[in-house]
C-alpha cells in the first residue's frame, strides 16, 4: 500500500489543486489524485466571477462567492507569484442586459443609458444593470497556473489515478483502492467534482455546458468590441484580452453525455447573435462541453462528512471559478487547524439527510 502524504485530495480541478496549494503552505505533505486533468469542469468554465450578476439571493450563498470574489486579487497574485503564470484577472465589470423590464429597480439602465455603456446591443435590449465589481479570469490560465504552483510547491499529482473503492472501517477511511495501487493518507478531501456521487453518497449530478469561442475580426484599431462581460437573460459572453470571445452555455441534463451537438451549439449562436449582433461577423474558433457538479439546491458541499477523517469539497456548480479561493481557504483551516468557520453550515452535506 502506498503512502507518505499526510493528506489525499481526490480531484485535481481548481478546488482541489488550490486546496492543496493552501495546505501546502500551511506546511501539509499533500497528493492530488486525478483520474483525467482534461475532465475538469475548470477547463470548460468561462471565468466569470459573477455573484451580482447571476443575482444570486441574499442568504449564506450570497455571502459566500462575495467573500470569495473579495479575496480573489491578493490570491491571484499569490498564485501567480509562485507560478510565473499569469492567470488572466480581469474586473472588467458585468453587462446585464434585458429584453424585458419587468425587474426593474433603483439602479436600472433604460435603453438608452446602456447602449452608451456597450454599443452595439441589440435593440430589443430595454435596459439592463451594471455591476462594476464582478469580472473574470482566464479559467485555463488559472488552471495552468495552479498546476505550475503546485508542481513548484512540491505536491505531488497523478494524473490518471483513478479511484474506484473509499475504504472505511469504524467511522474512518481507511484507504483507497486506485487503478495504481492501494493508497492511504492520514486525512483524505473530496473535490471530484461531477463525479463525487461515484464515490460518495451525496447527491452531486452532472450538467452538461456546451461553449464556443469566436475571434474577434482585426481591425484599424487595437480596442476589443467587448470592454466588459455582457451577462443576457439567456447567454453570456466573456470578452478576453487576446481577442477571443468565449460563449456560454447551454445547460442539459445527460448525464456524462461527452460531446457538442448541432442543437446546442445553434442555440448559443443564435442566442449571442441576438444579443450581440456585431458577433455575427467574427470567426467560429472552437466548441467544447463540461460538466458542472449540481446539487439540489445549487449551492456546494463543502466541510466534515460522516467519516471523521474525510472531508468534503464538491457540488460548486455553476460557480467553482468564483468560488476557488473561498473553498480553499475554508477547507484548509478546517483540516490543518481544525477551524470551521460559521460559512460552512450552511454548505453541509447533512442538509441533504432525510434522518
Amino acid at each position: 500500500m502506498q503512502s507518505g502524504s499526510e493528506i489525499i485530495i481526490v480531484g485535481g480541478g481548481v478546488i482541489g489543486l488550490a486546496t492543496a496549494i493552501e495546505l501546502r503552505l500551511l506546511g501539509a505533505e499533500v497528493t492530488i489524485l486525478c483520474k483525467d486533468v482534461n475532465a475538469a469542469a475548470g477547463r470548460a468554465a468561462a471565468g466569470m466571477l459573477a455573484p451580482q450578476a447571476e443575482r444570486i439571493l441574499p442568504g449564506a450563498m450570497l455571502d459566500l462567492c462575495l467573500k470569495s470574489r473579495a479575496l480573489y486579487p491578493e490570491w491571484i497574485r499569490k498564485i501567480e507569484a509562485i507560478s510565473g503564470v499569469d492567470a488572466g484577472y480581469w474586473q472588467c465589470g458585468i453587462l446585464a442586459p434585458y429584453y424585458t423590464a419587468s425587474a426593474l429597480g433603483d439602479d436600472w439602465l433604460d435603453d438608452r443609458s446602456i447602449q452608451q455603456r456597450q454599443s452595439g446591443l441589440s435593440t430589443s435590449v430595454v435596459g439592463g444593470y451594471w455591476y462594476p465589481a464582478d469580472g473574470q479570469v482566464d479559467n485555463r490560465a488559472l488552471m495552468q497556473s495552479l498546476a505550475i504552483a503546485s508542481q513548484a510547491l512540491g505536491i505531488q499529482f497523478q494524473d490518471g489515478a483513478e479511484v474506484n473503492t473509499i475504504h472505511r472501517k469504524n467511522g474512518r477511511v481507511t484507504h483507497l483502492t486506485t487503478n495504481c495501487g492501494d493508497m492511504s493518507a492520514q486525512h483524505y478531501i473530496l473535490a471530484t467534482g461531477a463525479w463525487s456521487q461515484q464515490l460518495q453518497a451525496i447527491p452531486t449530478v452532472p450538467r452538461k455546458g456546451q461553449m464556443l469561442s469566436v475571434s474577434v475580426p482585426p481591425t484599424p484599431t487595437a480596442d476589443l468590441p467587448l470592454q466588459q462581460v455582457l451577462f443576457g437573460e439567456e447567454i453570456y459572453i466573456v470578452p478576453r484580452r487576446d481577442g477571443k470571445i468565449i460563449i456560454g452555455a447551454t445547460t442539459e441534463d445527460v448525464g456524462f453525455e461527452a460531446c457538442n451537438t448541432l442543437k446546442g451549439v445553434k442555440q448559443l449562436i443564435t442566442n449571442a447573435i441576438r444579443l450581440f449582433p456585431p458577433l455575427q461577423s467574427c470567426s467560429l474558433h472552437e466548441t467544447w462541453w463540461g460538466f458542472r457538479p449540481a446539487t439540489p439546491d445549487e449551492m456546494p458541499i463543502l466541510g466534515t462528512s460522516a467519516d471523521a477523517n474525510l472531508t468534503l469539497a464538491t457540488g460548486h456548480y455553476r460557480n467553482g471559478i468564483l468560488l476557488t479561493p473561498i473553498t480553499a481557504r475554508l477547507i484548509a483551516n478546517l483540516v490543518w487547524h481544525q477551524q470551521a468557520d460559521n460559512l460552512l453550515a450552511a454548505f453541509s452535506w447533512q442538509r441533504f439527510d432525510p434522518v
